[in-house]
């Protein structure tokens, strides 16, 4: 009696630690999905726009009155904190899993970063940032480009979201559940931005890249080695308060660029804070967290070296006037005043499983 006695508790307990885990992990995969995006090669047939109807989620008069950009892509984005040692395992989850985001209506644009730090050296190479402790945070982070808002959230809500994060049976949620626990530390963190000013070349084809099947990449991840780079990533995170915002846009907005002239430009957007987004694992923003990342995306980092060291550089950051050349024939642009509370942070990345629409991000 005592044995059945012990063994009966013992299931209690197991049943009950289950569902406590169940209730901790479902923020962490619920919205693991912007994770997911991915390629068709069958989306040459589709218009660069959607033809779905407009939902109010797409409506953006109250931005406009404000005196507020519309937004040309709503941008979903996941931040986790991978555990030290556990990257490779982390991208190889990313690899395998079952996704066919890329077939879906508004799909654009999809990678998962980790963040790096620039190496002062010659050959332009980087270091994983992995961090410790509390800068474990941000380390990886999945990023989605979608056309409109709406897109994403049919996604969200559609059976394409369970099947990417093991939501078809209870067998298939757990074991998606203990694996993460292992490799992350803490529950993701979604946010969800509007894209503004975006600026994309079309898709190159690239032979040796992996193929993609049903939507998805086919990458070969042993959970060894950290996956290839295929991208740079350059963001500058803004802290700007709220009655700055519209004379903050309108600055961008007015400058000349020049990065689709460069070699190995991708994408670039300017991100704005959805702060009203609202699904499971979001929490509400805080005073440390950016309002605005700029975010350009390079085919590699010499790309962006190219970038930085040119003259389009300079001119679009105020170091040679409108006429200078690049021996300074004119003096220095004087830099406009700053209208956010602290300086901007830079953050770099590199990126791995690219997959893009054949029009680019």
């Amino acid at each position: 009696f005592i044995l059945i006695h012990d063994l009966a508790t013992l299931f209690t307990m197991t049943i009950r630690s289950l569902l406590l885990l169940c209730s901790v992990v479902v923020s962490v995969h619920a919205f693991v999905a912007p994770v997911n995006p991915v390629v068709v090669a069958q989306r040459l047939t589709t218009p660069l726009y959607s033809t779905s109807e407009t939902t109010d989620e797409d409506v953006q008069t109250e931005l406009t009155a404000k005196g507020l950009l519309k937004r040309d892509r709503y941008v979903a984005t996941n931040r986790f904190a991978v555990r030290q040692g556990k990257g490779a395992k982390f991208e190889k989850r990313w690899a395998t899993r079952k996704s066919r985001l890329a077939t879906l209506d508004g799909f654009r644009y999809f990678h998962l970063m980790r963040r790096v730090t620039l190496n002062d050296d010659d050959d332009g190479t980087t270091t994983f940032d992995e961090g410790e402790g509390d800068t474990l945070f941000g380390n990886y982070v999945s990023f989605t480009i979608w056309d409109k808002k709406s897109h994403f959230s049919a996604w969200r809500k559609g059976d394409a979201f369970k099947e990417a994060h093991g939501g078809t049976s209870i067998g298939a949620f757990l074991s998606t559940m203990v694996s993460s626990i292992k490799v992350l530390k803490g529950a993701p963190r979604p946010a969800f931005y509007d894209g503004l000013m975006q600026q994309t070349m079309p898709a190159e084809d690239d032979a040796n890249k992996p193929a993609i099947v049903d939507g998805w990449r086919v990458v070969e991840a042993d959970g060894e080695n950290t996956l290839p780079a295929e991208c740079f990533v350059a963001c500058n995170q803004f802290f700007v308060p709220p009655e700055n915002a519209a004379a903050f846009e309108k600055r961008w907005a007015d400058r000349e660029s020049k990065l689709q002239e460069c070699d190995g430009f991708v994408s670039f957007s300017m991100l704005r804070r959805d702060g009203q987004a609202k699904g499971h694992g979001t929490v509400a923003m805080s005073d440390s967290e950016p309002t605005y990342q700029s975010t350009t995306i390079w085919k590699d980092r010499k790309a962006f070296d190219g970038w930085k060291k040119g003259q389009a550089f300079r001119q679009a950051h105020g170091q040679v006037g409108k006429e200078g050349g690049k021996d300074g024939d004119e003096a220095p642009a004087k830099p406009p005043a700053p209208m956010w509370s602290k300086p901007p942070q830079p953050v770099f990345y590199e990126g791995t499983l690219v997959i893009s629409g054949s029009d680019g991000a």
